[in-house]
């Protein structure tokens, strides 16, 4: 059974919504694993802010989960923010753990609250024809510098190991916010097999970026299980957020 899986940061809720709409449209993934999600609910807000509701709006998935992982305050008011999977196939079961740091209230342009921004995995076990499909979503910890083996950083690939230890099919991803040669990653990558290793130059939209790191920082991964045969995958160059969507066609066996 092939599955159509498209990891994305949405750029706070989805700066460029539109762009954002026209490409998952477009796509048709079988699952989506975006994080940056805010589900606002009220109209007067601003699209971003409502990204649950807008993508309900404009795209055709019947299940959907989302986690959050802070509440933010922004000038429109306080809105949860979190990661969130949007599928055409049954999601049968939602689970979410806390790497280290519980949800909170933060302010959500200061850059000194960064660090101590809560981060969570969120998990979903999907139904597929004859078995189950669990998809682990997150956004890393926060560091300015992508090759530190923090503490922070250390929890969360442990965390992220033990949660999946006892699953058979399982996809991981998301804006992990380490680089490559991190040993969090390679700590990851122990396990699974990393989809786009050793591919990419930088998964940010250099468009929206003025530090020039950004245009050599690969944070964006998608890893899978080893029984999992990968069959297409690719990294469009789009202008629809600060990081380039991952888009990776899997093979899951029906035995």
């Amino acid at each position: 059974m092939n599955i159509k899986v498209i990891c994305l940061n949405l750029w706070q809720g989805g700066n460029l919504m539109d762009n954002i709409i026209d490409f998952l449209q477009s796509e048709d993934a079988d699952i989506l694993m975006l994080q940056e999600v805010y589900n606002g609910t009220d109209l007067k807000l601003p699209r971003n802010y409502r990204s649950l509701e807008v993508l309900n709006s404009n795209l055709s998935y019947k299940y959907q989960h989302h986690a959050p992982t802070m509440l933010d305050r922004v000038p429109e008011g306080k809105i949860e923010q979190g990661n969130a999977v949007f599928s055409k196939l049954p999601i049968i079961n939602s689970e979410v753990t806390f790497f280290d740091i519980p949800y909170r209230e933060r302010d959500a342009f200061n850059p000194k609250e960064f660090t101590t921004t809560p981060r969570n995995l969120q998990h979903v076990t999907i139904k597929l024809q004859n078995q189950n499909l669990d998809v682990f979503n997150f956004q890393g910890v926060w560091d300015m510098k992508g090759d530190r083996y923090s503490p922070e950083r250390q929890n969360m690939s442990k965390v992220i190991l033990e949660q999946t230890k006892d699953y058979k099919n399982v996809i991981i991803a998301g804006d992990t916010n380490a680089t490559p040669n991190n040993q969090a990653i390679k700590d990851l990558e122990s396990g699974f097999t990393n989809v786009f290793k050793g591919e990419l130059t930088t998964t940010f939209n250099m468009k929206h970026k003025t530090l020039l790191g950004y245009a050599t920082a690969v944070v964006d991964a998608i890893f899978v299980s080893p029984n999992i045969k990968v069959t297409k995958h690719y990294c469009p160059n789009i202008d629809i957020s600060d990081h380039l969507p991952l888009v990776a066609v899997l093979n899951i066996s029906n035995k």
